[in-house]
């Protein structure tokens, strides 16, 4: 920007704020070189970075940037050849490399449930290259000490290995010449130490002559020196040299390392403009999530704040457990200027330092604390607030204002937004009112957006009789002489500066003669200003009741909205019982169609006959199935029991029936409810419903009671034409198959089950005889599988014991 007041309107502040947010010196560097831009393409785009960022954030996305640095001077000096990075520094510059890789990851692959994905931090992210090579060359370098480990490099690993062996030989030289020395008493302690890389023992002063060798120096009592024995000197210097070698291969490994780091510096460079990047876009979403802000919007023709609040002092309030009074502004449909007035400490000074302030904050990328905000891109924010007086520049506070207007005037376009505090103060009222208004109409002729505050009454009337200006006001409770600090658009304010006085505790004889001393005029638009001030009180009041009531309405809207939706759910729940039970029914139909097929004599005269049986069935369902949805849309099977598709009606305890579940017979022991039955079928019981219930089988009640249709008859009924082989329905209750091979006998026992199921018995008895056992043990097999046995068991003696079989048939 040409030039802003960003000390002025407190950015810096701001940018502490985001520093705080930040977590390591990468990113806190960026964020302190945040500044704001003209650029609207560049503006947008940083605006986008953070919407995706607070998104991943708020699915619980993190990503920990703490320990990172700007390794860009370590990067130059790896380019120098020949030269080496320490290993911590290395170390720096691999940490770079692991979480740009950890972060590619992340952004080439977005969460799943990220809605829109995030396309501007995937480009953002594509300028990480694949580092994979260059960590995976230091991977397992480095110790978590910061030492080199010994697998680095073979040579090393063989050095540090006979450098341990030089060590060990050298302390069993030195232990043993200790034992020796100890029997003499000449030495402190069996102690073996290190003085400058070389081993050495300590001896007691007196007893230093009785030790041939070198000192190396004394304790800092003096009573003992650390003498290397002539006999270790040799084996002292042997390890000295292999030492040096070791770190003559340690340097050698370190320059080659940065070698490969400066051969990757370009894409170390780029990653390290993305990681610096992200952790900024981090450091907004964390602010503006703690500040609930919101994304601004840009309109060249609109300057619209909802709820707006000051970051800075909303921080300082929350310390203190206070809370902000939010503001509204809006300059829109060719309204430029905005006039405040009002009581002093009544929030004019903060309203215009809120604007100018997330004017800077959106054009740097930050979003706002606000409901909502629609700015202009302005090319220059301009902003004369506070006491601008300097005696070592020999200007007073009324020269100090004029000197930065002629500069703003000069500086200002159509495109900058001015703001002007206490306007024309500090001369003659007079004076001071006809240059405040004459600056004004000057830039509302350069057509910026300004925003001034002023106690002079020539200004609200110039807000008043001038297009495109509005007049503002910060509340004041005269009830409480207490600032509301809430900013009203359309009205002016008065300025109650005798009320303030008397408020802060001003004597009350100066409070009773300053009244008396204001002219008639001047008491007549400060009344009317107040009456003004508390009609629009009363008009706001009103509106807030009407919102209340909308809300209520819409509550009560949505209430019955839902309460139709659970009505309308339980009526298609309702409906997909019914067709529940039709699709039952037609199953169960189905199987007894196939059912009646069952002889395989008669299964190929039948097989048309079948078919039809089939298409009729569906037929049958079809007309079914739109009789009960039309009945339920119109409500015509509403408390119509008579209305549900094929249920029996009629149901009594004692009854024989058939589920159409199972496909079998139970007996009903009780009657729970209306469509509840408790049935049994041998040791078992379960609950049925009547929808379950295929037919009565036979009845308990003395007047219904009848006897069992034949299989055959109930086919010829049902319009199915059976013709058996024998030509009559009657057959025996007993078969003799004793002297026939297992094949024989399985074919003619399979016949006549057949014809004793279809002639309606429910008892047979098949006699095989003892003997072996073979015969017996097919046949029981067999009719265990057989579809129309229900049981089958060995009958008493009586009835041929072992010899025979009792056979129950379905029902």
């Amino acid at each position: 920007m040409r030039h802003s007041s960003v000390r002025v309107l407190e950015f810096d502040a701001v940018l502490e704020m985001l520093d705080a947010c930040a977590g390591s010196p990468l990113g806190k560097g960026l964020v302190r070189a945040l500044q704001p831009s003209t650029d609207r393409a560049w503006i947008e785009r940083q605006h986008r970075l953070t919407a995706e960022v607070r998104a991943f954030w708020r699915r619980g996305g993190r990503f920990e940037f703490g320990g990172l640095t700007d390794a860009t001077p370590l990067l130059d000096r790896a380019s120098v050849t020949g030269s080496a990075l320490e290993i911590e520094e290395l170390r720096e510059v691999l940490l770079l490399a692991e979480r740009a890789s950890a972060w590619r990851e992340i952004g080439l692959h977005p969460p799943a449930d990220l809605d829109g994905g995030w396309p501007e931090v995937e480009a953002l992210t594509r300028r990480i290259h694949d580092l994979s090579s260059l960590t995976g060359y230091f991977r397992n370098k480095f110790t978590p000490d910061g030492t080199l480990e010994d697998k680095a490099s073979p040579e090393l690993a063989r050095l540090r290995r006979e450098v341990e062996k030089q060590k060990r030989s050298i302390q069993d030289s030195l232990r043993g010449h200790l034992r020796r020395l100890a029997e003499d008493g000449a030495v402190q302690d069996e102690l073996i130490t290190i003085r400058g890389e070389r081993f050495v023992i300590p001896v007691r002063v007196e007893q230093k002559r009785k030790v041939n060798g070198v000192v190396h120096g004394a304790s800092s009592s003096g009573q003992t020196i650390y003498i290397e024995p002539l006999e270790t000197i040799e084996q002292n210097n042997e390890l000295v040299r292999m030492i040096e070698e070791e770190h003559a291969e340690v340097r050698r490994i370190l320059a080659e390392m940065t070698r490969r780091i400066a051969e990757s510096a370009p894409l170390l460079l780029a990653a390290i403009a993305v990681l610096a990047e992200l952790e900024l876009q981090f450091a907004k979403t964390r602010f503006a999530e703690d500040l609930t802000c919101v994304t601004p919007a840009f309109n060249e023709d609109a300057l619209v704040l909802e709820k707006a609040r000051h970051p800075v002092l909303e921080r300082n309030l929350r310390r203190k457990d206070g809370h902000v009074v939010p503001l509204s502004v809006a300059l829109e449909g060719g309204d430029r200027q905005l006039i405040i007035s009002g009581p002093n400490t009544g929030g004019k000074t903060v309203a215009l330092k809120t604007v100018g302030l997330l004017a800077l904050m959106a054009q740097a990328g930050v979003p706002v604390p606000a409901d909502r905000a629609e700015l202009p891109v302005f090319d220059a924010v301009l902003a004369d607030i506070g006491d601008y007086q300097s005696i070592e520049q020999n200007l007073s506070t009324f020269s100090a204002h004029v000197t930065n207007i002629d500069f703003m005037s000069k500086a200002a376009t159509a495109h900058s937004l001015v703001m002007l505090d206490e306007l024309g103060s500090a001369t003659d009222p007079e004076e001071g009112a006809a240059l405040a208004v004459a600056i004004a109409e000057h830039f509302k002729r350069i057509g910026c957006i300004t925003v001034i505050s002023t106690h002079h009454t020539a200004l609200k009337v110039y807000a008043a009789n001038s297009r495109g200006v509005l007049n503002a006001s910060v509340g004041f409770d005269e009830k409480t002489l207490h600032p509301t600090y809430h900013l009203r658009v359309g009205v002016p304010g008065a300025s109650a500066g005798i009320n303030i006085a008397h408020q802060l505790g001003l004597n009350p004889q100066i409070i009773a003669a300053a009244r008396e001393r204001v002219g008639s005029q001047t008491r007549d638009i400060s009344y009317f200003l107040d009456k003004l001030q508390e009609e629009v009180a009363a008009s706001e009041r009103e509106r807030a009741g009407l919102r209340r009531r909308e809300a209520e309405v819409e509550k009560e809207r949505k209430r019955l909205e839902a309460e139709g939706l659970t009505d309308r759910k339980k009526k298609l729940k309702e409906l997909e019982s019914k067709l529940e039970s039709l699709l039952r029914d037609f199953e169960y139909q189905a199987r007894e169609a196939v059912a009646a097929v069952q002889e395989r004599a008669a299964a190929q005269k039948l097989s048309k006959e079948a078919e039809r049986r089939i298409a009729r069935l569906r037929r049958e369902f079809k007309e079914q199935f739109d009789a009960t949805v039309v009945a339920h849309r119109s409500g015509a099977d509403v408390g119509d029991p008579n209305a549900r598709p094929r249920e029996v009606k009629f149901v009594g305890e004692g009854d024989t029936v058939k589920l159409k579940s199972i496909g079998r017979n139970v007996r009903v022991d009780r009657r729970l409810d209306e469509n509840t039955f408790e049935v049994s079928a041998g040791p078992m019981k379960m609950k049925v419903p009547r929808s379950d219930i295929a037919e009565v089988v036979t009845s308990a009640r003395g007047d219904g009671d009848t006897p069992r249709q034949k299989p055959v008859e109930a086919a010829r009924q049902r319009g199915i034409s059976v013709t058996l082989a024998s030509g009559d329905t009657a057959a025996p209750s007993e078969i003799n198959v004793i002297g026939k091979t297992v094949d024989e006998a399985t074919d003619a026992v399979e016949r006549f089950v057949d014809h004793a199921y279809l002639a309606g018995l429910t008892r047979v008895r098949i006699i095989h005889g003892s003997g072996m056992g073979v015969l017996r043990k097919a046949l029981r097999q067999y009719l265990k599988s057989h579809p129309h046995v229900e049981t089958v068991s060995e009958p008493q003696q009586s009835e041929g014991g072992a010899g025979a079989t009792v056979v129950e048939l379905r029902t």
